[in-house]
């Protein structure tokens, strides 16, 4: 990768990563559906800016909206709603560790629903390293009350793996990725505003803070819209094998920003069981390893 690519990546991860800090800010004063339509409905708002600015056409068509309202289901309001339930009982940096098992689900899901993408042998032992990560986080705390909030978050990866498969479609269809993003974006607002309305109803509550306000204005428009167009971007110049790399960063930058501004901590276990996730996702990416079989044998890769 270039440089600019090296940029992107780090950026995106930053911004990826602050989504989890500005849920942890907006969580004790809002409820959950509400942060999720400011987060979908906002983004939507700049993301069509940009198509506009950017001479993007906007989906079309019936069949393209009923596979937009799937991938919006799949990809924001289920695992950005499981996320900002979770991130009222744990850490923003323990629910980005569980976010990153996204890739081992994604293995799993690819397997069992498409023929192209089979688990190979060392697919297979990246997965379960990667799950052995998750076993030790949770198994030591099954009394600790928040269980059911890191099993939140595996749901929510779950989904978004689910997603990754859904998404193979709108390449056939033509649609362009900033469209796509704008569209599932657009199809989750109208998906939570009912919910807001008979379930949240935020009208009731007392205003929130600039800081809170501030929160989901960062989470709409740096960690979604803007995040959208830097990982289409990063996908265009550096291929989707290597945007994928941001999946091992954004738990450094949401564990910084939890630490350093929240006061967040991490048990030894979470750590762990990091170390375990990580080492599972460099298996399953293989790059590590045909690196060190290339310095071996003096052949450049």
């Amino acid at each position: 990768m270039s440089g600019g690519d090296w940029l992107r990546l780090i950026v995106l991860s930053v911004l990826w990563g602050g989504s989890f800090f500005f849920v942890s800010v907006a969580v004790p004063v809002l409820p959950p559906f509400t942060i999720v339509l400011a987060r979908v409905g906002l983004g939507a708002m700049v993301l069509a800016l940009m198509l506009l600015a950017l001479r993007i056409p906007f989906p079309k068509g019936r069949e393209v909206w009923i596979a937009l309202a799937v991938m919006g289901l799949l990809n924001n309001v289920v695992p950005f709603t499981l996320f900002a339930l979770a991130q009222g009982q744990i850490s923003s940096g323990l629910a980005s560790i569980l976010n990153a098992t996204t890739p081992l689900w994604s293995v799993v899901v690819a397997h069992l629903a498409t023929r192209d993408e089979r688990m190979t042998p060392a697919k297979a032992l990246g997965v379960m390293i990667g799950f052995g990560g998750v076993a030790v986080m949770m198994g030591a705390g099954l009394g600790d009350g928040t269980v059911w909030a890191q099993m939140a978050c595996v749901a929510a990866a779950i989904s978004y793996a689910l997603s990754s498969v859904w998404a193979r479609r709108f390449r056939m269809m033509g649609l362009r990725p900033l469209s796509t993003a704008l569209g599932q974006v657009t199809m989750s607002s109208a998906m939570l505003l009912p919910l807001v309305i008979f379930i949240d109803q935020p009208w009731t509550l007392p205003m929130p803070s600039a800081t809170v306000l501030g929160a989901l204005v960062g989470l709409a428009v740096l960690s979604t819209a803007l995040a959208y167009g830097l990982y289409f971007g990063l996908l265009s110049s550096a291929g989707a094998v290597n945007a994928s790399l941001v999946t091992f960063l954004i738990p450094v930058s949401a564990i910084a920003l939890g630490v350093l501004v929240l006061g967040e901590v991490l048990l030894p276990r979470h750590i762990a069981g990091m170390v375990l996730i990580a080492v599972g996702l460099a298996v399953l990416d293989g790059r590590l390893w045909r690196k060190m079989r290339a310095a071996r044998s003096g052949v450049d890769v």
